[in-house]
């Protein structure tokens, strides 16, 4: 039987790859000297280097009924201080609107301890977010902070409430968060 010359040619390749000694290694830390910096990027334009001013919130169930929920909680380093909240639940009653709510305390110890619960929307407005026929819902919302002192630190919780009933069928941990510019 007669070996195709193709098979002695590839084994031979390898065999002479293995040997070589400039080849770069991708887990190696030679490669650091190697890489290319952007010029223009610094620890000043990246943001501020002590978290937490974003977050990703879970909201649990209170009710027994197995909801879900999760905030991305989204703060750019802008003049605008604006806070990003795209906010979705699932599992809930359907075809029924709640409301987002938050309430913050300045003794920053990750102990919520804050009632001061604020109905959140777009701006100042307040929004609801509705659920569909399966009990799932969506809704992007906003909070300016243009009144907050930069640098401000604060505990901050959430919680889904039922629109019409005002009863609580959602709630998060306790968060810490820092106000940017």
């Amino acid at each position: 039987m007669r070996v195709p010359t193709a098979i002695p040619m590839l084994v031979l390749t390898a065999a002479l790859m293995a040997c070589v000694s400039d080849r770069h290694d991708p887990v190696s830390p030679s490669l650091a000297t190697d890489a290319v910096v952007p010029t223009g990027i610094t620890a000043s334009t990246s943001g501020p280097a002590t978290p937490p001013f974003n977050d990703e919130i879970i909201l649990r169930d209170v009710t027994g009924a197995g909801g879900f929920g999760h905030v991305k909680f989204r703060h750019p380093k802008d003049e605008d201080r604006i806070v990003n909240l795209d906010t979705w639940v699932r599992d809930l009653e359907p075809n029924t609107s709640y409301q987002l709510q938050r309430a913050t305390d300045a003794n920053v110890n990750d102990d919520c301890t804050g009632t001061n619960w604020l109905t959140l929307g777009k701006g100042t407005v307040p929004q609801s977010i509705t659920t569909d026929w399966r009990g799932t819902g969506r809704e992007d919302l906003s909070r300016n902070l243009g009144t907050t002192a930069i640098g401000s630190t604060f505990d901050i919780h959430f919680r889904v409430i039922d629109q019409t009933t005002h009863a609580v069928v959602l709630e998060s941990a306790c968060y810490q968060f820092v106000v940017i510019q």
